[in-house]
């Protein structure tokens, strides 16, 4: 639905939703490492897409972890803060391959902000 913006619930669950479902994960197609980027690391969250048992640990997109170049980018900081307010506890932490796939939040703003379940 263009220009309906998702609305985040109590919890951070998704309230409302279009009507597409996005059967495909989004995946950045970005090969580089994100090692030594920044990332939101917050408190165990469950993916709100109806069916879906992943929990995520960080901020993420499609299941994959969101990350910036910067410590003090002001979207990182923004984000970090809507966590804050939403119960979440984040932490501001150095992105490593071990947290598990990874894509920069500008690439995934540009490829529209797909979430997982949802198509815009």
């Amino acid at each position: 639905m263009e220009g309906e913006e998702l609305r985040l619930g109590r919890g951070g669950v998704v309230e409302e939703i279009g009507p597409d479902v996005d059967e495909e994960l989004w995946t950045d197609d970005d090969d580089g490492s994100h090692a030594g980027w920044y990332c939101v690391r917050t408190d165990p969250f469950p993916c709100p897409a109806a069916g879906c048992g992943f929990v995520a640990e960080f901020m993420t997109a499609a299941h994959l972890v969101l990350v910036w170049e910067e410590n003090d980018d002001p979207n990182l900081l923004r984000h970090a803060q809507r966590a804050k307010e939403v119960g979440r506890n984040p932490r501001v932490v150095t992105y490593e391959k071990s947290y598990g796939p990874s894509a920069s939040y500008y690439a995934w703003e540009a490829a529209g902000r797909p979430v997982h379940g949802v198509r815009h």
